[in-house]
């Protein structure tokens, strides 16, 4: 077993990064490129950060200014302000503000643009459905996002249950990664958390993923999406910013990217893909 967590460290991991940019360029040039990212992932890996920004700066001929937030909201806040030329957000906010909101690219892992919400609980539990996790501390990754909050609630929904009645108690990561770590060391007994990086943490840190086991894998949904406001700040940067998400499996750079990242490609789609997260938050809304 790791090293006792607490739940103040946890979240004051995530609190770190809730105000970090990272940029090469000058500050205050009109053609800096913005692109806001929140710790879903591994998003405080630096030498991911690094190519990211490599790239990007390489495949648009801008200043990248990599912006971390700490929760969907704050980032969809950035998007709808016009604070940023992009992001990577999460289908629920997407859907949640679609009008105001262009789906520019969704990421293609192991050959569809697909993944799944994973209920995972302690690898020495003898839970094996949802209705065994009744009465759990359960640790969700964020209010808006679909693995790591929605699909469980829509789950209970259907139950005719909530989070705050099924569960003796439930709090925020903001973290899929931080998910994990609560359950593998007892802090939680259960989590949410996103499908993919759970298997991309099963490959790079099995350690801590032994700890814990699946109880239930969901149904698949539309991968989060890369997005950008619909009135876009400069529509140069926008389209330069397509571009280059679009064309990351054709170049160096951007392949080791997508190597670091686990993901085949980044691909256009429609807004349909994200259908079945806007019914599980309009069933949500209803029992409410």
């Amino acid at each position: 077993m790791p090293d006792a967590i607490t739940r103040r460290a946890l979240l004051g991991g995530a609190a770190a990064l809730s105000a970090v940019s990272w940029t090469r360029g000058a500050h205050g040039q009109q053609d800096v490129l913005r692109f806001a990212l929140t710790p879903v992932f591994l998003t405080s890996d630096l030498e991911l950060l690094e190519a990211l920004q490599t790239y990007l700066e390489r495949a648009t001929g801008r200043t990248v200014e990599l912006i971390t937030r700490r929760t969907y909201q704050e980032v969809t806040g950035l998007l709808i302000a016009g604070q940023v030329d992009g992001a990577w957000l999460c289908g629920f906010p997407y859907v949640q503000h679609r009008q105001q909101l262009e789906l520019v690219a969704v990421p293609v892992w192991r050959g569809k643009p697909l993944y799944q919400s994973y209920l995972i609980a302690s690898a020495d539990s003898d839970v094996s459905k949802v209705e065994d996790l009744r009465g759990d501390i359960h640790a969700f990754s964020d209010p808006d996002s679909n693995s790591g909050y929605l699909v469980t609630a829509a789950d209970l929904a259907r139950m005719g249950e909530t989070p705050n009645h099924f569960f003796k108690q439930s709090f925020f990561t903001y973290s899929h990664f931080n998910v994990v770590r609560a359950v593998a060391s007892g802090l939680a007994q259960s989590g949410s958390v996103d499908g993919y990086v759970y298997e991309v943490l099963a490959e790079t840190d099995p350690s801590l993923t032994e700890l814990t086991k699946i109880v239930r894998a969901s149904e698949w949904f539309g991968f989060p999406p890369i997005v950008a406001p619909a009135m876009p700040p400069d529509a140069s940067r926008a389209d330069a910013l397509r571009t280059a998400i679009l064309r990351m499996k054709g170049d160096p750079a951007g392949q080791t990217v997508l190597t670091m990242l686990r993901l085949d490609r980044f691909e256009t789609a429609s807004p349909d893909l994200f259908a079945t997260i806007e019914a599980n938050w309009k069933l949500v809304r209803s029992r409410s």
